[in-house]
């Protein structure tokens, strides 16, 4: 009678040997990864920083005097606002689609240096026709940083660690408000050196004009392209970072191809279409608080250089928020419970607000306020970013939604026409808005989890169907991966 041989699977807990390897592979990968953070995210921090420093110093010029100086309206200066971000839309979607043919070491520094000349030139202006002119330029070149950054990190870690890197470069949004306030304050004084107003120097100066330049000039050479091109890494680490992303996301290496389908594929999702909106509803409130905080504060009643410092404290708030609540997004790979949370932390901010009779309580609420919508974003951005696949459908969906967040109607364009003096100090309107946005914020990530957990589900069930057209076709687990992406069987929506 034969006797069947017995099969017997190693394991670390059979075979100490192999517990002692996959103990080296991973300190070498948290060493790789550590690496990678230091060689990427100081650069795309820098990047961000001196794009929303540039975007939105306009409210700390405003305060300084560039309203009254240029004899501006209150409608003269929204569109001076608005005008920004219409082209800054039409850019967004289009370079991430370029971003993979044309290189993350050539788009970025490019856009980098061209805007830190377009700011320089912004502190020269001497009419209402000049600042809309150079607004619309400034838009043009800085709308594809953000949704550019998101995707180019997207290629360089897994799903599970992007909201963290997001909210890092992204929270020095939030510093970028304290940053402003302060040097705002400062070279406020700097009023007639030179034959020029104090808010042209917060221009030239404080938004980093030919600092940005400089920045973009260097971006050149510090700008890595893929995982391989990092300086600093041993060939054994960038092996181990492209495995890693290999097993996180089948469809990360470059084998597809552009096609016009893929975007509709991304535009047509469910999970897609309700972020959208969420997003939609975030840019009102986020660049609302960014764009005109500092006339918020300064409509409660305090003089213009402590408006400028009091600026500071929401905004240094929201960098330790976003930071905090990214972090847990990422240790329990969760998207949909922080970005319920930090809605609902700025629902509690925005309603204070509406209510307080006291200038140093409305003061606070903006304390709660700011730093929940601005710590929505970077999940937001990851939860977008997790469940679209392959890189063109992830490309148009990252974008999507930043179109979204600066569009029309209800996003930044809309944000800039919600803070008319005449409505100050309580601004009830928009605050009112602003709750029913944090509200919507927080029931649209509820709604999109359980959609997404739904669509796991189904895609379980429709395995053999979902798989069959590609049974036996050449290279058909390939073709399956790049023609489904984030439809594929095996591919698990991050809720």
């Amino acid at each position: 009678m034969p006797v069947e041989k017995e099969h017997h699977v190693e394991t670390a807990s059979t075979n100490p040997s192999l517990e002692k390897v996959t103990d080296v592979d991973n300190i070498l990968e948290k060493r790789a990864v550590r690496k990678l953070d230091w060689a990427i995210l100081p650069v795309m921090t820098m990047y961000y920083l001196l794009s929303f420093l540039d975007r939105s110093n306009i409210g700390n010029a405003r305060v300084a005097g560039l309203q009254a100086d240029l004899g501006l309206t209150d409608h003269q200066y929204q569109i001076c606002v608005t005008v920004l971000f219409v082209p800054y839309i039409f850019a967004e979607l289009p370079a991430n689609l370029l971003l993979r043919k044309i290189g993350p070491k050539v788009l970025m520094p490019t856009l980098l240096t061209l805007w830190g000349v377009i700011v320089t030139l912004q502190g020269l202006v001497t009419s209402y026709a000049g600042l809309v002119v150079i607004r619309a330029f400034l838009g043009l070149v800085e709308g594809p940083m953000f949704p550019g950054i998101v995707l180019y990190l997207s290629g360089f870690y897994t799903r599970a660690e992007l909201s963290l890197r997001v909210a890092i470069f992204f929270s020095s949004a939030s510093l970028s408000g304290a940053f402003s306030g302060l040097l705002a304050a400062a070279i406020q004084n700097m009023d007639g050196v030179g034959g020029k107003a104090g808010w042209c120097w917060i221009f030239i100066l404080t938004q980093e004009g030919i600092f940005s330049t400089f920045v973009g000039l260097v971006g050149f050479f510090i700008t890595p392209s893929t995982p391989s091109e990092v300086l600093g890494l041993t060939d054994e680490e960038k092996a181990i970072l492209v495995r890693r992303l290999e097993k996180d996301r089948p469809t990360i290496v470059p084998i597809d191809t552009f096609s016009f389908r893929e975007v509709f594929k991304s535009i047509s999702s469910p999970h897609v279409i309700i972020v959208f909106i969420v997003f939609y509803m975030v840019g009102t409130t986020l660049y609302g608080l960014g764009l005109f905080l500092p006339s918020i504060v300064k409509q409660l009643g305090f003089s213009t250089i402590k408006t400028q410092l009091l600026s500071v404290g929401p905004f240094a708030a929201g960098f330790f928020v976003t930071l905090s609540s990214a972090f847990f997004s990422d240790r329990y790979n969760s998207r949909a419970l922080p970005a319920i949370a930090v809605a609902t932390l700025a629902l509690i901010g925005f309603a204070i607000f509406l209510r307080a009779d006291d200038k140093y309580v409305s003061y606070g609420a903006l304390f709660l306020a700011t730093s929940g919508i601005y710590a929505t974003p970077p999940v937001l951005s990851a939860w977008m970013s997790n469940n679209s696949e392959p890189y063109y459908r992830r490309a148009t969906s990252i974008a999507v939604g930043f179109i979204a967040t600066n569009s029309t109607r209800k996003g930044g364009i809309t944000s800039t026409w919600m803070y008319p003096t005449s409505q100050g100090p309580r601004f009830t309107r928009t605050t009112v808005i602003n709750l029913v946005f944090a509200a919507f914020i927080a029931l649209g990530s509820a709604g999109n989890a359980l959609l997404l957990t739904w669509m796991n589900k189904r895609k379980i069930q429709q395995r053999e169907a979902l798989l069959a057209p590609y049974q036996n076709l050449p290279d058909g687990d390939t073709k399956a991966w790049i023609e489904l992406g984030d439809r594929h069987p095996d591919f698990r929506y991050t809720i």
